[in-house]
């Protein structure tokens, strides 16, 4: 599927955060039908039981979708806001060391609100999580008092990528 453009990167992040020793540094990138893809590996420091991610980082992962799947749907990362609720179900262990691919569409939105539904698969198309959010939409300014929105979200990578293969 084509690659409409990478998004930005924070600073600290557990899931974007480039400077976040102990985080994802996932990258995300805005798809042609409008949704959000990001390929990543948890990592072992993300574990529950050995050989399992602990579920509370899937919908860590699952919620970052929430406002990436709305820049994506808009083509505007000017736009922010915060979760009101959040379902996830886990449908199987979750690897770590092991590729996935986290995916964000708007299922609806309105002037105050957005309902994204997101989904962790591996490459081949089986599906680890999913979860539906409510998200409301609100200035960086009213989420943190004196956030600088470009001081926090620094980073914006070209890397190249025009298109991921996954077919989900």
């Amino acid at each position: 599927m084509k690659v409409m453009t990478r998004q930005r990167n924070s600073k600290y992040c557990m899931v974007c955060g480039l400077d976040n020793p102990y985080g994802i540094r996932g990258a995300f990138y805005s798809m042609e039908d409008g949704r959000v893809m990001s390929p990543f590996k948890f990592h072992y420091n993300h574990q529950s039981y050995p050989g399992r991610v602990h579920g509370g980082m899937v919908t860590t992962v699952l919620d970052e979708l929430g406002i990436r799947a709305l820049w994506a749907y808009k083509g505007d990362e000017s736009l922010f806001g915060v979760t009101t609720s959040l379902t996830t179900k886990y449908r199987r262990p979750a690897p770590y060391e092991t590729e996935l691919v986290s995916v964000g569409k708007v299922l609806s939105e309105t002037s105050r609100f957005f309902i994204v539904e997101a989904k962790l698969y591996d490459p081949e198309g089986v599906l680890y999580a999913d979860a539906e959010l409510k998200y409301i939409k609100l200035a960086p300014e009213i989420i943190s008092e004196g956030v600088e929105v470009h001081e926090q979200m620094p980073y914006l990578i070209e890397d190249g990528v025009k298109e991921l293969p996954y077919d989900f």
